[in-house]
């Protein structure tokens, strides 16, 4: 271990402050991004305040358009990607979790104002506001459906997915929002190869189906629907007596319309209250299960912490010392850092996994239960109606409402 240590000494000598030469002073024009970070946030209001004049009261689409061009020039490629609703979710929760943490009031600005909207005016952050979802729509040319089976399997994802990055922020250990953000070398023009093709990906895909960003990954997404079901004011499909003619249903690129349904395989309402019973009963089972299941891999899941994969590398390397070692083993024996201490903090690190994980779990078995509690409620609609959770407030039916 001494000469270990001896080496890392060696490579990285101390430099030399004996010589008598003074440094020049370097100045640098710095940005005033409290000025950047205050129109931000006022072309943020002002943008979704846009969205819902032209969706609730004029009921027209143009507008969102030109919003929609906005929001990727400056909110996406002049701001690269970085002022973000949807990774604020990670600040947040770190927040709550940690009194420690200090958000700035920006981040939480961006958190809060597209819920509050969502709340008064339903999800009008994601029609055109928001870059990620922008950039999708306006590449969107044809709408292929998906089908039902195959949207409710990935409608879950969002769901996990925000579990997950809540779980990795309380616990120091990533933003994976951020870091797994697919649209970020589009919008920075370079970056982390996988992500840049995986974005490309899915604008491809965003060409063919409407959005599928917003519908099976976004974790913002997943947060903003739970407010944009209780919403004070809601969209109509028409202001006249729907007569079922498809329009609109046959327009929505994101299966926000609810086609009528009736009691197609002619079921007893005694049989239906059986049958959801049966999946009340089994929620809970689904709930433990899932707490269960994260708890038992809350040290794999640990292992996104770059301590504990510090320490990983620590072992092995006190298990077969190798000559040369890695930049972070540098830094930790150059430092003095002891395995001790290190597997002290390792051990408080699994500790909040598997606290969390088990939470976290817990969530998601509820999550997949209720999805399947809602395949099973087959309430009887005998015109077509909107379903406020999936409308994103940009559907090409308002270019034929408008006409109303």
């Amino acid at each position: 271990m001494l000469s270990t240590l001896t080496t890392a000494q060696n490579r990285f000598p101390k430099p030399d402050f004996e010589s008598g030469y003074q440094y020049p002073d370097h100045y640098y024009p710095v940005p005033n991004e409290t000025l950047w970070t205050a129109i931000d946030i006022l072309l943020l209001a002002g943008m979704m305040s846009v969205v819902a004049w032209a969706v609730l009261k004029q009921r027209t689409r143009k507008p969102i358009i030109w919003i929609s061009i906005l929001s990727v020039a400056y909110f996406g490629f002049f701001r690269s990607g970085c002022v973000c609703s949807i990774g604020a979710i990670q600040n947040v929760s770190l927040a709550l979790a940690d009194p420690g943490y200090v958000m700035p009031v920006s981040v939480l600005l961006f958190f809060i104002l597209p819920i509050l909207f969502a709340f008064l005016f339903g999800r009008v952050f994601c029609a055109g506001v928001c870059p990620l979802g922008a950039l999708q729509e306006l590449v969107n040319v044809k709408n292929y459906r998906l089908s039902k089976a195959l949207t409710t399997v990935l409608g879950m994802i969002p769901w996990i997915y925000l579990i997950l990055a809540i779980l990795y922020a309380v616990t120091r250990s990533s933003f994976i929002i951020c870091r797994f953000d697919p649209f970020i070398g589009i919008f920075r023009l370079g970056g982390d190869l996988s992500f840049l093709i995986f974005g490309v990906l899915l604008l491809i895909a965003a060409i063919f189906t409407g959005r599928p960003f917003c519908r099976f990954l976004c974790p913002y997404g997943a947060l903003l629907s739970l407010f944009s079901r209780v919403s004070v004011r809601k969209p109509t499909l028409t202001s006249h007596s729907c007569i079922n003619c498809e329009l609109c249903h046959n327009a929505c690129p994101v299966d926000a319309i609810m086609p009528p349904y009736g009691n197609q395989v002619k079921e007893s309402r005694a049989e239906g209250v059986r049958r959801l019973i049966k999946y009340f009963i089994i929620l809970p089972v689904m709930i433990v299960a899932g707490a269960f299941l994260m708890r038992a891999a809350s040290d794999e899941l640990s292992r996104g912490h770059k301590d504990v994969r510090l320490y990983d590398r620590v072992v092995e390397q006190e298990t077969n010392p190798q000559d040369i070692l890695s930049i972070d083993l540098e830094a930790f024996y150059g430092q003095g850092g002891t395995i001790e201490a290190l597997t002290e903090k390792v051990e408080k690190i699994q500790n909040d996994f598997k606290q969390y994980g088990t939470v976290a779990g817990a969530l998601i078995g509820l999550v997949i239960g209720i999805t399947l509690i809602g395949l099973s409620v087959k309430r009887t609609r005998k015109t077509y109606d909107i379903n406020e959770a999936n409308l994103c407030k940009l559907c090409p039916l308002l270019q034929l409402l408008s006409a109303e």
